[in-house]
């Protein structure tokens, strides 16, 4: 199994890199994202490998948290590398996990690829998907743990949502009282 490729990119297209390691030269696909934050000849890429009866496919990216946004849709039924590919190229994780926790199904549907039936099912299936990346503020991880808390206690996500944004305490356990005072009016 590939995990990883340093080398030079000896051609570069928008969604593909050849790129020769040692001699060997690899053809890696990449989304548009990926493709716009190499600068140099020298890269190295994180490398999701999919092995198919008629191919051996390679799936490169600069970012981590990227490359666990391709793995966790491409998991999903009627999702494929292609389509993974097309929402690693439309959205950023953290805008994507923004789009699934917000239940924006308008949004999914812009990604070549996907119909209202498959952005329902994306929605339906990633429902809590939280994706962890760098620069997340503090803030958002409060609010994630606050609305995860008042999800186990039996409230809607979408309602929870709502409610949270109207809220301005700085701890989790502050934020989760201050949400149950507004829920029970």
């Amino acid at each position: 199994m590939i995990v990883g490729l340093i080398g030079k990119i000896i051609k570069k297209e928008p969604t593909v890199v050849h790129l020769n390691v040692n001699g060997v030269v690899y053809e890696v696909f990449v989304s548009l994202n990926c493709s716009s934050k190499i600068t140099k000849d020298e890269v190295s890429f994180e490398i999701s490998e999919i092995i198919r009866e008629d191919a051996h496919n390679l799936y490169g990216f600069i970012d981590s948290s990227e490359k666990k946004l391709f793995e966790t849709v491409i998991k999903i039924n009627g999702i494929g590398p292609k389509v993974g590919l097309a929402i690693c190229s439309t959205f950023t994780p953290s805008s994507f996990a923004q789009i699934i926790s917000s239940n924006d199904v308008d949004m999914l549907k812009r990604v070549p690829g996907i119909g209202p039936k498959g952005a329902s099912r994306i929605l339906v299936e990633l429902s809590g998907f939280i994706i962890d990346v760098e620069n997340e503020s503090e803030v958002s991880n409060i609010n994630i743990e606050a609305s995860l808390a008042l999800e186990s206690l039996g409230f809607k996500k979408e309602i929870v949502s709502k409610i949270l944004k109207t809220c301005t305490s700085t701890s989790t356990s502050e934020l989760v009282r201050e949400a149950l005072k507004k829920l029970q009016k």
